[in-house]
């Protein structure tokens, strides 16, 4: 589709599709705010995840509304939030890493920060055209990203053994 067509009915099969995308980042990003009661600046974090999950559940339920300006507003002040804190969790991993990126809570975080950046710009541009076959792969394979990488971090005995205490007692 051209750019600046209008958005795909949605109940047709990439609109339902876009919306279970929605919902399953919505989930991710839930799970991923709950999982930081634990860590050392919960608080922070807490609402790294909340306001993506919030959001995204939002335009799951009703897609049209990636348009409305409080939306837009709020989703752009998030990610550049976010842009900020993976280029200081860049920097600092860039200056300090030991070892292998997902095996720092840096690393992690930025991952983190990297995945929301990435779906609210996602969720931002399908307001104005419909989610063509490049960007519905997109959604599909980030919307599936963060759940294979948890379960591979889950899975890892060698990474898990490296995690810091407060981690260890996550799900």
């Amino acid at each position: 589709m051209e750019p600046g067509s209008p958005p795909q009915p949605l109940l047709s099969g990439s609109g339902l599709l876009w919306r279970l995308c929605n919902l399953a980042m919505a989930a991710f990003f839930g799970l991923a705010g709950a999982v930081q009661v634990n860590d050392p600046d919960p608080g922070l974090w807490i609402v790294a995840y909340s306001v993506p999950a919030v959001l995204t559940l939002i335009v799951g339920l009703n897609p049209p509304i990636a348009d409305n300006i409080v939306w837009r507003s709020l989703s752009d002040l998030h990610t550049a939030a976010c842009i900020v804190g993976a280029a200081i969790l860049g920097w600092s991993l860039f200056a300090n890493a030991q070892k292998n990126i997902l095996h720092e809570e840096e690393g992690r975080e930025l991952f983190g920060l990297v995945i929301i950046t990435a779906w609210m710009s996602l969720c931002r541009s399908s307001a104005k055209s419909t989610l063509g076959g490049i960007r519905s792969a997109a959604a599909i394979s980030l919307s599936l990203f963060p759940f294979v990488m948890w379960l591979y971090i889950y899975m890892n005995a060698e990474m898990r053994a490296s995690w810091p205490s407060h981690c260890k007692t996550v799900i």
